[in-house]
């Protein structure tokens, strides 16, 4: 018994079938706008959006500012663990009893929150990089504040104090502004 050969198989082109590839498109529900007025390419695209809308939008100088706040918060801590009397003599110009335990005690609160700044560093997400800034900012605002109420405690204030206090409504300015940038919404492209 011979084996009767099979006829050729007609291969569809929907390539180049243009009504059929559109009528494909729409079942899979792509290539139409959504609501953003995106067009996605692939269905796939559309389940997980696009990745353009995630990118973030850096101010510029933003990255440096990271930087330089986590060098100084780690030089900070760490001369506050390592010389505690040595930080309170050149803030305060007098040293203070029982301040030696406080400022170290300050130093380990500050080398965590450097921590954070280098974590804020590396980071690509927009919402770790806020979360950053205002904890960057809250630290600044309640030094400033614990600063000011001990200057009027002691009743005198050094050079060095008052450098300080305008050095950190500086930094709270500055970095307030870089989390104003950064938390505005921006244009769609």
């Amino acid at each position: 018994m011979a084996a009767k050969p099979h006829p050729p198989l007609m291969k569809k082109h929907s390539q180049t079938d243009l009504v059929s590839r559109l009528k494909t498109r729409k079942i899979l529900g792509v290539g139409g706008e959504d609501d953003d007025g995106e067009v996605h390419r692939s269905k796939i695209s559309q389940m997980l959006g696009n990745e353009i809308k995630f990118a973030v939008r850096e101010p510029v100088g933003l990255r440096v500012w990271i930087l330089i706040s986590a060098v100084t918060f780690t030089v900070m801590a760490l001369m506050a663990l390592a010389f505690p009397n040595q930080l309170s003599e050149i803030v305060l110009e007098e040293q203070l009893p029982t301040t030696s335990i406080s400022i170290r005690l300050y130093g380990g609160a500050v080398l965590s929150i450097s921590l954070i700044m280098w974590n804020g560093l590396y980071t690509a997400e927009k919402v770790i990089i806020q979360w950053t800034l205002l904890m960057e900012a809250c630290y600044f605002a309640v030094q400033f504040l614990v600063m000011t109420v001990t200057l009027v405690e002691i009743g005198s204030a050094s050079n060095a104090a008052i450098l300080l206090l305008l050095s950190r409504v500086l930094f709270l300015v500055v970095t307030l502004a870089y989390y104003y940038h950064l938390g505005r919404r921006s244009k769609k492209i």
